[in-house]
């Protein structure tokens, strides 16, 4: 199943951290595409650093859980801490989108809950699928013209 999977890091060396990330998803999943790395301020209130983000698309037959777990395998691996809700950290992943499946489970909610809000997600996906569609909020063209 096609994953659409955000990228994210603002401390350490983000660009080193975002590349070795997309190195493991290479290894580990039919790797398809990854989008420019776009330069962001940050979302929340606590004082932090730009960050830089992408997005990339890759097939897996995983389990959507278990897609999950590998990406937080790669998060810890490259020395993830989960300290502060929205606070800086040295790589976040998250998976936006896992081919049709819609879940609403606490664990993990398909398409991400807060996607179409998130500029730093839209752009760089529609940088790659511009005719992407989120599942809960339609056309990602649309939704990035209403994010700008």
């Amino acid at each position: 199943m096609k994953a659409v999977i955000a990228l994210g890091a603002n401390i350490g060396n983000p660009k080193e951290q975002m590349d070795l990330a997309v190195a493991m998803l290479r290894e580990a999943t039919d790797f398809k595409l990854v989008s420019s790395y776009y330069s962001t301020k940050p979302v929340s209130e606590i004082p932090q650093p730009d960050y830089l983000n992408a997005v990339c698309i890759v097939e897996s037959d995983l389990p959507a859980l278990d897609l999950l777990a590998l990406l937080h395998g790669i998060e810890k691996t490259l020395g993830r801490e989960r300290t502060e809700k929205w606070g800086p950290r040295t790589i976040d992943l998250d998976l936006i989108q896992y081919g049709s499946l819609l879940s609403s489970a606490d664990e993990l909610q398909l398409p991400h809950p807060r996607a179409h809000e998130r500029l730093f997600v839209i752009e760089p996906w529609h940088s790659i699928e511009p005719d992407a569609i989120l599942l809960t909020h339609g056309k990602i063209s649309e939704i990035l013209v209403q994010l700008h």
